[in-house]
């Protein structure tokens, strides 16, 4: 046998039996990379709009209303193709489209989540020292505390007034309105700072917001300053001090979500971790006509500080949301989600060449080669993850061949790195066949994330091919 039918035998062996997942714009054509620019574009603006959990329910209300879907009151009548959703607090959102399958066969579950790490307002947070006012703030999340100080900051949330009123507060995003930051040491002064390890450089009582520095002019007294910030913003908002132990404010980035490199490949902004993986599963929602199986995208909260309280997963208003749809339409609850499947819709870290010994390399997510697969997440020993079971795994990897979605498959580093968790377990336990999928993301966690255009809209294939299965 010749040496070059060798190597042609060795070629297609390893053609036929070897992963050939390479980077993802060498297997798409140019109409499906315009697809992919222009549902970057949509997701920008979204990511711009719905930097806070609330913010996000109410762009999903908006989109949901503009494409004929009601609110859904338990007891309500419903039919084949229905379209419905439930808000939960406004903080977290169900949307559903009936399919024309028997309930009882289950229903095609995405779980995404939409708060992302921040500093939180504390409940006193308003003083004045040296004649500055500040903010004190309790971060939200898993956050590398140093990469929060001098980037600037705007404000988000809401303020519930004394009597019972809200106020709704968005500063910082305009060009025309200011903006807040914390303070850090300058490199002169920081000696002793920068002997102190990484996780103590800023600590979370040095994240204080810088609020404001003229003092009241109507006549000296102590607290001026702070006395000025709380006249604007009675002024603006007709709120006092007290006001702020029933609010719920949150400092983000101000950032805008930006093309990054010369090719605009990627997309830099706050909040990738869940929101890219949010706004293609709503859209896969809103673009779903006539499912066989009832389509049910979830959008929650508190994924960040574990999923706990009442807008959180480990809450039972999918269950009861579940149980109601069931009872409307002839079927018990715990029947529907012991027949149902689910994609636990959240991001994985994506490989970073400087920062590689963190990874596996066989076992890792990369950027541009689609949406990644993730059999169980969790620490160390798999603590707090459902691995999903070989059957599930095979059943999602034939769907997206089927729809021709480049997918990966990828952990969250290396077994002993560390690791995290997601939305999957808290489903699983309902008896529902679950696992991850999501877009790989780089600097996840910091103020200002990166992940791929292409990734992006493959996971938007993914969701879509899912729920329409």
């Amino acid at each position: 046998m010749s040496e070059n039918k060798e190597k042609s035998i060795s070629k297609e062996l390893k053609e036929k039996l070897f992963s050939q997942r390479k980077n993802g714009y060498l297997r798409i054509d140019a109409e499906e990379e315009k697809a992919v620019f222009a549902f970057a574009e949509n997701y920008k603006r979204f990511l711009d709009i719905a930097k806070t959990e609330r913010e996000a329910v109410a762009e999903a209300v908006r989109t949901l209303e503009s494409v004929g879907f009601t609110e859904y009151k338990k007891g309500m009548k419903l039919n084949p193709g229905d379209k419905i959703y439930r808000n939960n607090r406004g903080k977290a959102i169900i949307a559903a489209v009936i399919g024309t399958a028997p309930i009882a066969d289950g229903v095609r579950l995405c779980a995404a989540h939409i708060d992302s790490p921040r500093l939180d307002l504390k409940q006193n947070p308003l003083y004045e020292d040296t004649e500055l006012a500040l903010f004190k703030t309790h971060y939200y999340g898993g956050i590398k505390k140093y990469q929060w100080t001098t980037i600037p900051l705007s404000l988000h949330g809401v303020v519930i007034k004394a009597d019972g009123s809200t106020v709704t507060v968005n500063i910082g995003e305009d060009e025309s309105e200011p903006v807040f930051c914390v303070t850090d040491l300058l490199p002169h002064l920081a000696t002793e700072q920068m002997t102190r390890p990484a996780t103590k450089l800023i600590r979370g009582e040095d994240l204080n917001l810088l609020i404001g520095s003229m003092p009241f002019r109507e006549d000296e007294s102590s607290e001026a300053v702070k006395l000025n910030i709380m006249n604007i913003l009675f002024d603006k908002y007709g709120i006092t001090e007290d006001d702020f132990i029933s609010a719920e404010l949150e400092a983000v980035p101000a950032f805008k979500a930006r093309d990054i490199g010369f090719d605009r490949s990627l997309i830099g902004g706050y909040g990738h971790d869940d929101r890219c993986c949010a706004f293609p599963a709503l859209a896969a929602t809103v673009d779903c006509v006539a499912p066989v199986h009832t389509a049910v995208t979830v959008l929650t909260d508190k994924e960040e500080t574990g999923s706990d309280g009442n807008t959180g997963l480990r809450s039972s208003y999918l269950k009861y949301f579940i149980e109601d749809i069931a009872e409307a339409l002839g079927s018990e609850g715990r029947d529907v989600l012991s027949a149902s499947q689910c994609l636990s819709a959240d991001v994985n870290a994506a490989f970073d060449p400087t920062f590689a010994d963190v990874n596996e390399r066989n076992n890792c997510a990369y950027v541009n080669k689609g949406v990644c697969i993730t059999k169980y997440t969790g620490s160390r020993g798999k603590s707090g993850t459902s691995d999903a079971s070989a059957e599930f795994a095979g059943r999602i990897r034939r769907l997206m061949d089927s729809r021709n979605v480049i997918w990966q498959t990828g952990e969250l580093g290396k077994v002993d790195a560390g690791g995290g968790g997601t939305v999957a377990a808290y489903i699983a336990n309902l008896n529902v066949d679950t696992i991850d999928m999501g877009v790989p993301v780089l600097s996840m966690h910091a103020p200002y994330e990166v992940i791929s255009k292409l990734d992006l809209y493959m996971a938007y294939k993914a969701f879509a091919a899912f729920i329409a299965d």
